[in-house]
């Protein structure tokens, strides 16, 4: 024999980052300055025997010194300072790269044999000289030291001069492709100059947004609302890696990983909401359907249909029941549209009922019952094999003492560990000290009679 369960009695109430530096070549050389380079040919503006360059990148200067002066050096950068603090959760980049706070490429330029120039060392010729041996000394970077996508994004996220490189670099890229015989390393140079660009572009619209934020932190709110599609995973990696930049500045570190943290929450809240707004439109588009059907019948059937799909969801129950709690309050509303009302919330109660476990319906059924006399025989009948069925107002359902006695472990351990999230929702409105204590009672009761 099945235990009979009411329908109505399942109805209980419910960065701190650390920096890096961006290198050029993981071999370097802290002597290179005083190393013998090999002669410019002036009428091509190119070592005949390029020299081994150092690990740094740098930037050329507007200055054409004489041999005789400081022996014919120029002290240049690139890529900013490249010193580099010691982090684990960083990018380690070549141990030579961090030896010094001031690498330079120095190059002498020779004379001719009267000892006067020619017009090739002019500022022009030795900035294009300089700027193609930086670019040559990055595609080696991006191709051999750091050829994944992402040590790029860190690579230009880190750069403070990438703005100034940034044309030479793609037009560099192009002249290598074009004066390259082997169809392999032709093709290598495009696809480089390709790639690095649609990186580079994801880069620069990451920093055009952090500038938007920066000048309107008070309104990232609507900055979310209005470019939620712009908040991408790869933004707030952007994002971390420009705090990281900022190592010697703790103070703007600190505001951007403030700003970083209140983007995330505003990304999370908008999503919510949205999400919730979409649960909402369904449901009224279902409640809209349903309450448009010609019959009482035809409604319930519908509402029957939506629980057999599991589409019967809470925004669905919450918009009916509140329909119906609207209706019996007013005296603007015929008798008959109450009624339809209200037979269209039971029958939803009922759908929803049986979308819970049996075992909860039946723990919700015997916490209703005081006498313990009349509780033991509940008991009896819910552990007595039988048909279950499905009624109009009630259900026959049955169970084991071992599966019912699991279920009350399960809700009184959340209630005992305050683990309330670990219960499906259907079972949460049993943590409350008064039902804990029932329960207790109850699992003595089938642990005495039945196990």
């Amino acid at each position: 024999m099945a235990m009979t369960v009411p329908m109505a009695a399942a109805s209980t109430s419910a960065v701190q980052v650390a920096a890096v530096r961006l290198p050029l070549s993981s071999s370097s050389s802290s002597s290179s300055s005083s190393k013998s380079l090999a002669p410019l040919n002036p009428r091509i503006g190119l070592c005949s025997a390029p020299p081994r360059m150092p690990s740094a990148m740098v930037l050329p200067t507007q200055y054409c010194r004489r041999r005789e002066t400081l022996s014919s050096s120029f002290a240049v950068r690139a890529f900013g300072d490249m010193t580099m603090a010691p982090s684990s959760s960083t990018e380690r980049f070549p141990s030579k790269v961090t030896e010094s706070e001031d690498l330079t490429i120095s190059e002498k330029f020779p004379e001719d044999e009267e000892g006067t120039n020619d017009g090739s060392c002019s500022p022009g010729n030795i900035d294009d000289f300089k700027m193609v041996r930086v670019c040559d000394k990055l595609i080696e970077v991006f191709m051999v030291d750091k050829p994944t996508t992402t040590d790029w994004r860190r690579l230009l996220a880190f750069s403070k001069e990438w703005s100034n490189i940034r044309p030479h670099f793609y037009k560099r890229c192009q002249e290598r492709a074009d004066s390259e015989s082997d169809p392999g390393m032709k093709h290598k140079f495009l696809r480089l100059g390709r790639k690095l660009k649609e990186i580079d572009d994801d880069v620069q619209r990451h920093d055009e947004l952090l500038q938007v934020i920066k000048e309107a932190s008070d309104e990232i709110d609507a900055i979310v609302a209005k470019r939620r599609k712009d908040f991408t995973r790869e933004f707030f990696v952007h994002l971390h890696t420009v705090t990281e930049s900022y190592y010697d500045d703790p103070q703007k570190q600190n505001d951007l990983a403030r700003m970083g943290n209140i983007c995330l929450a505003a990304v999370e809240s908008y999503d919510n909401a949205s999400e919730s707004m979409e649960a909402l439109n369904a449901a009224e588009l279902k409640f809209n359907d349903i309450i448009s059907s010609p019959t009482v019948d035809a409604a319930c059937r519908k509402i029957d249909n939506l629980a057999d799909k599991k589409e019967l969801d809470s925004a669905l129950m919450l918009m009916i029941t509140k329909a119906w709690a609207a209706a019996k309050e007013t005296n603007m509303m015929k008798e008959e549209a109450k009624d339809v009302l209200y037979h269209l919330y039971k029958t939803a109660m009922g759908n929803l009922q049986r979308l819970m476990p049996k075992e909860i319906r039946i723990l919700k059924y015997l916490l209703t019952i005081e006498d313990p006399q009349e509780q033991l025989c509940a008991l009896k009948d819910a552990f007595t094999p039988g048909n279950e069925l499905e009624g109009k107002d009630v259900d026959c359902l049955y169970t084991t003492p071992e599966a019912l006695n699991t279920w009350i472990n399960t809700v009184v351990d959340a209630y005992n560990f305050s683990r309330e999230g670990t219960l499906i929702k259907e079972a949460r409105d049993l943590m409350n000290p008064k039902i804990i204590q029932k329960l207790e009672e109850l699992k003595k009761v089938i642990q005495n009679n039945f196990l």
